[in-house]
This record gives C-alpha cells, structure tokens and sequence, in this order.
C-alpha cells in the first residue's frame, strides 16, 4: 500500500521513508494538508498530516470523497481536526499521544536563557563586529523562582532541570506530580504562581479551558521583570501580549509557537508581505524571541513520532485500536 504523508520537512523525509521500508511505499509531500492540497489524496486510503495541516470539515469531506480511510496525525496536538466530522464521515483517527519530553523541556529552557542572556541580540551585534556589552546584562538563575504551568511529562522534565540550576520551584496542574514534589516543588493556585515566579513556562494541553490561559489579567498579574516560555499554541493571548511589552514590562519572553500560526509557520514567508500585525509586532521586540515551533525537533522525539504513526496505520489495518486513536473505524 501506498500511503500519502503531507507537510514532511527535508529532515523528516529519510526517517519516514526508512520507517516504512518493506512494510509500505510512502509519499512525501512538502506541503501541508489542507483544502487547497486535500484533492492530491483522491486514491489514498491512508494518508498522514503534520502538526500544521488543516483538517477541517470540508478537508475531510474532499479525502472522504477520494477514497480516504485513515488520518495518521504525526503529532501529539490534534486541535487542527475536526473529530466530529471524521466521525460522521467513518474515518479512523490516529495521533502520536507521547514522544520524548525532553526535546520540548530542553527547547523551552533555551528559550529561557536565550532572553535571560541577550543571546540573540548579541549574536547579531558579533556578526557586525561590536562586541560592546551594553544592553546584554542577564541574571542568575540560582536562587530565583520557576512556575511550571502543567507539570505532566514535559513539565515534570523542566522542573528537574530548573531543580539542577537550583532554583524555588512552584506548580500548577490539576494532579500534583510525586515526581515534582520530590524536588521540592509547592503547588499554588495560578494567580500566585504567576505574581511570585521570575520564569514562568507553559506545559498545559491546549483545551477549550486552558484557551488563553495567559490573558491581559494574567500577563498584569506578572512582575514586570519576570520571563515567559510558551511551547504551545493558543495558551497565550498574543494581542494582550503585545500590549505588555509595549508598555515596557518582563525582562523576556521565549514564544516557539503563535495562536494563528496556521498557514505562516513551517513555511518560507521571507520574501512576502505577512499581513498578521500581531506576529509583525512581536518579532520586533529585542526582548522577545520567536521560533518556528521546533521545541519538538529532534532526531530522537522525531524518530519516536515516526514510529509511532507507524504502528498507528498497523493498527489501523488490522482493525486494533490504541491509546493513540482518537477516533475509530466504523466496526
């Protein structure tokens, strides 16, 4: 069988192609999964979308109507589905629930210090050749405080490194972590995390209920000299924010995702005009860093994902379920 992956970057392509060798021919397509690519599908029974893909009803309905039985999600997120839809239409839904957590711990405390230091702004001034230090002054970690918003794996892999620079450690989640707990972590309630934490990082699912969980209360509630890491989507207010750090406040902030990064991120936009004002206007801060979400990037938690999906479309053709399915065959 042939299956038809979407939104495969260079990096990507060897490992899904050596994953499926002598089990199935995959295609990649550079190109995400969208309305406009969805009519490529017509003929594949499985196809596979990455995290930037668009699933909405009107896909679904086009991969449907082409022969389409079985999504293979190579991400974690899933938010960019329309479940209800694929349910109607009895396509099988398959995510990757878990790879490793440290790829987006250790990104989010490069992040973290990438601000903290002026890491950036001082790369820049180096390639010019201005090695002055005015501007770069950053501070210790030791001895100050982190507020790890969801303390489940990623969290969890955070906390231990902020443990190994020494730092106070508060949490919020709904379930305490033992793990947490046994670094000395105290659990607070949201509002005196983020008024009494210098660094402050995001690890909470993206639901109806944590939608701009950081919002223009929350952002005023946070000292004007903290630091924010967020490496998910939609949990921050991105307009709000820019209100705050036009006003001058926080000392960093390290965003490897954006709320309406649908159909700019994983793409080339350097040689066109981006309409988005609120991205334009963050990305002029020199206290603010943007990545192209790429905490999860490496060759390990890429490698896991990778596997992952293919058990998923095993799975799928032996008509099992999983922890990994989010919706199941018609039986």
């Amino acid at each position: 069988m042939e299956i038809l992956a979407f939104g495969v970057t260079a990096d990507e392509k060897p490992l899904l192609e050596q994953a499926f060798a002598g089990r199935h021919e995959v295609r990649c397509l550079d190109v995400p999964l969208s309305e406009d690519t969805a009519p490529i599908a017509a003929g594949y029974e499985i196809v596979s979308s990455s995290v930037n893909g668009d699933l909405h009803a009107r896909v679904l309905r086009l991969l449907a109507a082409g022969g389409t039985r079985m999504i293979a999600q190579r991400s974690t997120g899933f938010n960019n589905i329309d479940l209800d839809a694929a349910r109607s239409l009895g396509l099988t839904v398959g995510r990757v629930s878990s790879y490793s957590p440290y790829s987006v711990a250790e990104f989010a405390w490069a992040l973290a210090l990438a601000v903290n230091r002026r890491i950036v702004r001082a790369s820049n001034r180096t390639r010019d050749f201005d090695f002055r230090l005015n501007g770069l002054m950053g501070r210790d970690m030791r001895g100050r405080t982190a507020g790890v918003l969801g303390t489940g794996r990623i969290g969890a892999a955070f906390t231990r490194i902020a443990h190994g620079f020494g730092m106070n450690l508060l949490g919020w989640d709904v379930t305490q972590n033992p793990q947490c707990l046994e670094l000395g972590m105290t659990y607070v309630d949201k509002e005196t995390l983020l008024a009494s934490c210098d660094l402050i990082t995001l690890h909470v699912p993206l639901m109806e209920s944590t939608h701009h969980i950081i919002d223009a209360a929350a952002l005023r509630i946070m000292r004007d000299d903290a630091i924010l890491v967020n490496s998910r989507g939609g949990l921050v207010d991105a307009d709000a924010l820019v209100r705050e750090l036009r006003a001058g406040r926080f000392t960093g902030v390290g965003l490897d995702v954006y709320e309406a990064e649908a159909g700019l991120f994983f793409l080339d936009k350097s040689l066109v005009a981006v309409e988005d004002d609120t991205l334009a206007r963050l990305v002029t801060f020199p206290n603010v860093v943007v990545t192209s979400h790429q905490a999860y990037y490496t060759s390990d938690a890429v490698g896991q994902i990778i596997d992952t999906t293919v058990a998923n479309v095993a799975d799928y053709l032996a008509g099992r379920s999983s922890e990994n399915t989010l919706v199941p065959g018609p039986s």
